[in-house]
């Protein structure tokens, strides 16, 4: 029995990793790991076997819920940045605990930019020689669902300093199908990185014409200053260090090459990656609150 914990499982792309597994799946016991075991929806608890407490700022989680995993789906939650304080023992957990494959979700670029948490954990997941795959997926649609939502559903527009910047883009859906292949037949997929890419590069402008297309409605893109940008999410009370994070996800781009697109989604899935169009529509009433 291959025994597969995801965490983060009560997240977007956790939830969406454990949607993609098939229902009929022999010889894989699926468990679902998160902080408050209790918010795991209770719609989707007939697809895993398990749901375990587990805290990435709590080390004395981490072998219990660790104990006999096979495969382990990993992440980075948005509020921790310190890779050496908090991952190291928890790789060090997984060693100890015997684990044999860690998936872990990265991000489009890692493996250039050492300044970033995500570089340094992948790189304390090489040096501990546990076999694994780096998942680093572009900029996800759903962002349009959550940090970017107030301003489109509110304020018909997006408002961020990205200039004429193309992005590469890729949906939840498409990560969580792709990790799913992925933790089914590991030794496939070992000491690999799979950069996840739609087949799309759009600026923020052409998305608002998207937006405004499928929703019915003028979406404007307005793209401020930094000082003007800061000055307004502060207002709104978004947190200093998640202002910058989102200046250098947005504003950084306008001074390099655009990104790459691949096809791994394909390659690994067996089907096209969702176009930026679908989720919209997948997603209109969301869109439209």
């Amino acid at each position: 029995m291959q025994k597969i914990l995801v965490s983060g499982a009560t997240g977007n792309v956790g939830m969406e990793v454990i949607r993609a597994f098939p229902r009929e799946r022999r010889g894989i016991q699926l468990i679902a790991a998160g902080r408050k075991p209790e918010d795991f929806p209770e719609h989707l608890r007939s697809l895993i076997h398990d749901v375990v407490q587990f805290d990435f700022e709590k080390t004395d989680t981490f072998d219990q819920s660790l104990k006999g995993v096979h495969t382990f789906f990993m992440l980075r939650p948005p509020q921790i940045s310190d890779a050496k304080k908090y991952f190291m023992p928890l790789v060090e957990a997984a060693q100890r605990a015997d684990v044999r494959h860690i998936v872990f979700l990265s991000v489009q670029g890692a493996e250039a930019n050492s300044v970033i948490p995500h570089h340094k954990i992948e790189q304390i997941i090489v040096q501990s020689g546990i076999p694994y795959t780096f998942l680093r997926p572009a900029y996800f649609f759903q962002n349009y669902l959550e940090n970017l939502h107030k301003d489109l559903v509110e304020r018909d527009e997006i408002f961020l300093p990205a200039g004429k910047a193309k992005f590469t883009l890729v949906d939840t859906r498409d990560i969580g199908a792709v990790a799913a292949k992925v933790m089914m037949h590991p030794q496939q997929h070992a000491s690999k990185a799979y950069e996840l890419t739609n087949d799309e590069l759009l600026n923020f402008g052409e998305m608002a014409d998207i937006l405004s297309l499928e929703l019915g409605r003028n979406i404007r893109y307005r793209s401020p200053n930094l000082l003007k940008f800061f000055l307004r999410k502060k207002k709104e009370g978004v947190p200093t260090p998640f202002i910058l994070v989102m200046i250098m996800l947005h504003y950084l781009p306008r001074f390099g090459n655009p990104p790459i697109r691949t096809g791994h989604v394909r390659e690994i899935t067996g089907r096209n990656p969702i176009r930026f169009a679908e989720f919209v529509k997948d997603c209109r009433e969301k869109l439209s609150k």
